[in-house]
């Protein structure tokens, strides 16, 4: 069960030794070596690389939710000056946000690669062979999707592939997108070949080799769309067909289906459900376990009034451009958008994004929500397989109009005849409202300068975004980084 899952990550947490050899940190400090001699050691260090999911939620949202025109935020005095990452600013090279996606990444990835040495040492004389290797799996597809989110984010990156000493660590200079690419494909390849279709109840959230394929899938897309020019997660590779034959796997499986209402999706009481091809794990009572993410986008005091604790930063509206394409009988805004609020007496008619909000079900603290993160969900694999056929894939127009009406259908809206991938496009922002698609959706499809920059003239009435070019697709190096590795890094393109 979820909460057997979670202890193990707790005692892990507490356990001092584990942390000292496991408590890895960015490429310019050096992994700590140590043996394992029991099984206990390899669960305990799989748990470990699994840990550093825990901050997934706070990356995606504020890196790529945040960055889209899903978001425009407006300061509680009215002004916009506060979030650099929605303002497409220069000077993002210091920003906690973009060193805390940077070093969490490489955290889980330094871990990962210790398991992997070990496995290779002595596994063979600890475990049993499909232990051994569904280790294996679960580690190289965490490496992966660790690697994933880097390259997406800041593109050539520093390529750790195995555990190195300080010197080597420090003189370990940037890779080019398509050799971190590679790493990632052989990974996720070979975690959908040896990872379980499922796990008992005592192994909810771990990595199944569905999960695989629909990252695997997402690689391919990602490399096939636009380069803009720029050293980015983008190289024009044409890969539709491959993405299109996994995600065809995953749908043909049937072990995988939508709900039969939107809100059911993200219950409370209904986790790990039929939707769920992967979620990243939490649970609330102040074990340090619980998410911060459902309460990331609303405002200190709003958050005091509905759970009893302080939470939230600076309220991050849905856009008003959003909003206005849903219509009016669409559930999924009903559920997702509190449309104003009142608080203190005086009422504030931005609307919130409450989504993952259930008050009844809170933690202890605004850190500590028990809701799980899908990260992959079922309707998800059926959009992108109609992405697949929009960009050349096999398919029909029919079958694409099949899986979207699927979805409006759910959503209580009108059917469509045709659709193209403006409207594919449209779909998918409605209903992956808040969970940290859309950025990358648009930077995918090669209308992330063209649609944002339109956007801004829209919305932005403060005059406080920079105009969208194609630098900023990615961010910058962590200024931390380059302080450290000046002869080896190279900033980004159009950052301070």
């Amino acid at each position: 069960m979820k909460i057997r899952y979670m202890m193990m990550l707790f005692a892990l947490l507490l356990s001092s030794s584990c942390t000292d050899q496991l408590e890895l940190i960015p490429p310019s400090n050096a992994t700590t070596i140590v043996f394992y001699k029991s099984e206990s050691d390899f669960l305990q260090a799989i748990n470990s690389v699994y840990a550093d999911l825990k901050s997934y939620p706070t990356r995606v949202l504020d890196l790529s939710e945040t960055r889209s025109d899903n978001i425009y935020g407006v300061s509680d005095d009215g002004k916009r000056y506060w979030d650099e990452i929605n303002n497409f600013s220069p000077g993002l090279a210091a920003n906690s946000k973009v060193l805390s996606s940077w070093s969490d990444n490489y955290s889980g990835i330094f871990k990962a690669n210790t398991l992997l040495d070990q496995l290779s040492k002595n596994g063979a004389e600890v475990l049993n062979e499909p232990l051994r290797l569904r280790l294996e799996a679960e580690g190289r597809f965490l490496r992966a999707f660790y690697y994933f989110d880097l390259v997406r984010s800041f593109g050539k990156v520093p390529l750790i592939d195995r555990v190195m000493t300080a010197v080597e660590a420090e003189n370990t200079s940037q890779s080019k997108a398509e050799d971190i690419y590679a790493l990632i494909i052989e990974d996720l390849k070979f975690a959908s070949e040896n990872l379980p279709e499922a796990y008992n109840a005592n192994m909810v959230g771990h990595a199944t080799r569905y999960a695989a394929k629909g990252i695997l899938a997402l690689v391919y897309m990602t490399r096939s769309g636009p380069s803009y020019g720029i050293e980015g997660p983008g190289l024009g590779t044409d890969e539709w067909s491959l993405a299109a034959t996994l995600l065809d796997d995953i749908i043909k499986s049937e072990k995988f289906r939508l709900l039969d209402t939107y809100d059911e999706i993200f219950a409370y009481d209904n986790e790990n459900n039929a939707e769920v091809i992967f979620d990243v794990q939490y649970i609330s009572g102040g074990l340090g376990l619980g998410g911060e993410y459902p309460s990331l986008f609303l405002p200190d005091l709003y958050v005091q009034q509905i759970a009893g604790f302080a939470g939230g930063v600076m309220v991050r509206p849905p856009s008003a451009d959003l909003l206005s394409t849903y219509p009016a009988e669409d559930n999924r805004k009903t559920f997702a958008v509190q449309e104003g609020y009142t608080v203190g007496g005086r009422y504030d008619a931005r609307p919130l994004l409450v989504k993952y909000i259930d008050a009844a079900k809170r933690g202890t603290r605004w850190t500590d929500w028990p809701l799980n993160f899908i990260v992959l969900r079922y309707t998800d694999i059926v959009l992108l397989r109609a992405e697949c056929t929009l960009n050349g894939a096999s398919g029909s127009q029919e079958d694409v109009i099949t899986f979207v009406n699927d979805v409006k259908r759910r959503a209580n809206i009108p059917l469509v005849t045709a659709v193209d991938l403006d409207g594919l496009l449209a779909e998918r922002r409605r209903e992956f409202i808040g969970e940290g698609l859309r950025w990358h959706d648009l930077v995918r499809s090669g209308k992330a300068i063209d649609l944002l920059n339109r956007w801004s003239t829209i919305e932005d009435n403060e005059g406080a975004m920079n105009q969208m070019k194609a630098d900023y697709i990615i961010y910058p190096i962590p200024q931390t980084e380059l302080n450290i590795n000046p002869d080896l890094y190279e900033q980004n393109e159009g950052y301070n």
